[in-house]
């Protein structure tokens, strides 16, 4: 067996990675360039974030979870409104007021979003889907990861 963590253990990993930079992110003080570059950072974990659930988690959720398809609903209105929200902010810079706002915005949302996956999506899908699929959609998930940092930017 295993030991790496299945698809939700990698979801839930990634869950911590962006926390921990939203964080670092609020900490930073308002308008230095700092800011920015984390926030750039926080775009693409986001980004690549959502896409590897929409592909590789949900439409298994929506048939196999009893239900899913209101929860990977629930799951992609979140995702939109997060891209909404790094959008109108790539159109900033660190020094705007509305800067500062759109990023609590943001913060509130993603905090929600991912309580949301990991107090209801997640357990579903743990109850719903056999370890050994879930093993074999982390494991897929990872290699897709490898290639893409292999071929590189």
């Amino acid at each position: 067996m295993s030991r790496r963590p299945d698809i939700l253990g990698e979801f839930t990993a990634d869950h911590r990675a962006v926390t921990d930079l939203l964080t670092r992110i609020e900490a930073t003080p308002d308008g230095t360039a700092e800011r920015g570059d984390l926030l750039a950072q926080l775009t693409d974990l986001l980004f690549t974030h959502c896409a590897a659930e929409e592909e590789h988690l949900f439409p298994v959720i929506q048939h196999d979870v009893p239900d899913g398809g209101a929860l990977v609903f629930s799951s992609i209105h979140d995702h939109l409104a997060i891209g909404q929200y790094l959008s109108d902010l790539q159109g900033l810079t660190p020094g705007d007021p509305a800067f500062t706002t759109l990023l609590g915005g943001l913060a509130d949302t993603v905090r929600r979003h991912l309580d949301a996956e990991e107090q209801n999506l997640f357990p579903a899908a743990r109850k719903a889907l056999p370890a050994a699929a879930r093993a074999a959609l982390g494991d897929r998930l990872r290699a897709e990861r490898a290639d893409v940092a292999e071929a590189g930017p």
